[in-house]
């Protein structure tokens, strides 16, 4: 397999299938969610915990584009909190969970699909917010995300995004050594899945149909939206609920950025 339509395909397949079993980031908001969000109670997620909310502000009217972000969970609840919401997402799986919940509440929001480093069908200054939650460890380069996230934002818009600490990537993972609380480097950053995995394991992931991933470094993640003009002003790390790795026990493993396009 390589970095191009294949990858694509296959990630996108492995997503509609998570849809399909409504995981954790495939279950749609309840009908109660939506209600108090029309009531102006609401909060949507970059990471684990709730954002704050004067990260957003209010959102009545604004232009917000939820990028790699379907499953029926945040564009809903913004499109219910008054902001003019389209929702662009890899997986019309992903897609539909947001649909479905627009057509159960009766809201008013927008479904593309497509890869979220090509955004042409979207012009210049198309947004007010562009919400970007935790999905580009899905692709192999980061640094075409950003700019046309800066591209289809409007002068001083904002970019709302969040990511893996690289650090994520680093460790062997090896049930034997979380058993005895070692945390072994085995992988450099960059990482991919496709270039680093031994051959078994990268066979076995893609026989499962697991979606392939990509440890991106922080020159990437932030360095990358500064280079693409974009000022950072707000950053938040926090800590992953439910360990899946033993690196996850000692040092918060998501990070979040609020950025403003500058120019």
């Amino acid at each position: 397999m390589n970095h191009g339509q294949a990858l694509i395909d296959h990630n996108r397949a492995a997503w509609d299938r998570q849809a399909s079993e409504v995981r954790e980031w495939s279950r749609p908001v309840e009908s109660s969610t939506i209600a108090a969000a029309r009531e102006g109670r609401w909060q949507v997620h970059l990471t684990p915990r709730a954002l704050p909310l004067d990260w957003m502000g209010d959102v009545r009217g604004r232009r917000i584009l939820c990028l790699a972000s379907g499953g029926g969970q945040q564009a809903p609840v913004l499109a219910a909190a008054g902001a003019d919401v389209t929702v662009f997402d890899l997986s019309d799986g992903q897609l539909e969970q947001d649909r479905r919940v627009a057509a159960r509440d009766g809201l008013q929001l927008r479904t593309v699909q497509g890869d979220m480093r090509d955004l042409h069908v979207f012009a210049n200054d198309s947004f007010d917010v562009v919400f970007h939650p935790i999905s580009n460890l899905y692709v192999p380069d980061v640094r075409p995300v950003w700019t046309e996230c800066r591209r289809v934002l409007a002068r001083d818009g904002m970019l709302m995004a969040s990511f893996y600490n690289p650090v994520l990537f680093v460790g062997a993972r090896d049930p034997q050594l979380d058993a005895q609380g070692l945390i072994r480097p085995q992988y450099a950053i960059p990482y991919s899945d496709l270039e680093d995995l031994p051959p078994a394991e990268r066979e076995a992931k893609l026989a499962r149909g697991d979606a392939l991933t990509f440890g991106h470094s922080l020159t990437e993640l932030i360095g990358g939206q500064l280079d693409a003009g974009f000022i950072i002003d707000r950053f938040m790390e926090d800590w992953q609920p439910q360990p899946r790795f033993l690196i996850d026990r000692y040092l918060p493993t998501f990070l979040a950025t609020r950025a403003r396009r500058i120019g």
